[in-house]
């Protein structure tokens, strides 16, 4: 007996060896620096069109987490995120300083696919990685960034540099890894298959599915529909203020989703931020006012075809 327990205490050593050794190897390492690929971008010829899509997909995709107190998007502290640790969003205006403009249009596509700055360094789970939007829109943004906008003009706040938690590191070097670079262009969606167009929207150009699957930490940037409550709501998010906040179930569940709405309810609460119920849509979800009619039709379509997930997602908060 004396030796049974004596090999289960050496085991159990081991184990809590093992894991100490693997937490100090996180926190020696922090988050990893990949090896570029050389690829071909073009330099972006801006447009006026381009600048207004580019205006358009950063009003929901860029704008929140950047916007600083100097109201461009020289970056802001992201308090609602604190289970990442200590995160500050970069300052992304035209600085050569501070900024990112000193960057090629190159470097800026490579970011947004992979998630790699020009150095290698990893951006973790925070920094959406637009591995699914198409060449054209990426162009779009990139001119936006390079267009006269306010928003985007020099703004000399130094970024404050972030302090990834321990999840995130280990989420860094065991979940989400570099996503690799297209090896062909992304075309542009077909906007007469409504199906085909609402994924796009959904998983390419606005990223819906981030926040209404089930947790940030079971994403799969890569291939989105893989994600964990894939659109089933129930993800944990907070207010700039530290409010909690659950994400809703999309899905077309009659009980817990959205399947006793309508094409003009979906509309209104992407549009107008108000719910089936009349009720005003709280932060952090974002009104997306910009939407055609095509984009909310296209969204519907395809929201009928996402597999249905059963999740009663606490709304309590909808009270306060």
């Amino acid at each position: 007996m004396k030796r049974i327990l004596r090999a289960l205490g050496f085991v159990l050593l081991f184990i809590v060896l093992a894991i100490a050794a693997f937490i100090g190897y996180l926190q020696l390492t922090g988050i990893p620096k990949y090896a570029l690929e050389k690829v071909d971008f073009p330099q972006v010829e801006i447009t006026p069109q381009r600048v207004e899509t580019g205006a358009k997909i950063a009003s929901v995709q860029c704008i929140y987490c950047h916007r600083g107190t100097d109201g461009k998007l020289s970056g802001r502290a992201l308090s609602e995120l604190p289970d990442f640790g200590e995160i500050h969003s970069a300052n992304i205006t035209q600085s050569k300083e501070h900024g990112i403009g000193k960057w090629t249009d190159e470097q800026i596509a490579y970011l947004l696919r992979t998630g790699c700055k020009p150095d290698g360094q990893y951006l973790p789970i925070y920094m959406p990685k637009f591995a699914h939007l198409s060449d054209e829109d990426l162009k779009s943004v990139i001119a936006f960034l390079r267009s006269g906008q306010a928003c985007v003009q020099p703004s000399e706040i130094a970024k404050v540099p972030s302090k990834p938690s321990l999840l995130v590191k280990f989420l860094c070097h065991v979940a989400f890894k570099k996503i690799p670079y297209p090896k062909a262009v992304i075309p542009e969606p077909d906007t007469a298959n409504a199906v085909a167009y609402g994924r796009y929207l959904v998983n390419g150009r606005y990223d819906c599915y981030a926040c209404h699957s089930s947790d940030f930490s079971k994403l799969d940037m890569e291939f989105p529909e893989k994600s964990v409550g894939y659109m089933g709501g129930g993800n944990k998010m907070l207010t700039q203020e530290g409010k909690v906040r659950y994400t809703a179930n999309i899905t077309m569940c009659t009980k817990t989703g959205i399947g006793n709405w309508t094409e003009e309810d979906l509309g209104h609460a992407l549009r107008d931020h108000k719910n089936k119920d009349g009720k005003t849509i709280r932060e952090p979800m974002l009104p997306y006012n910009g939407l055609t009619d095509l984009e909310v039709k296209s969204i519907w379509q395809y929201i009928q075809t996402v597999p249905v997930i059963v999740n009663e997602v606490d709304r309590k908060w909808d009270q306060d």
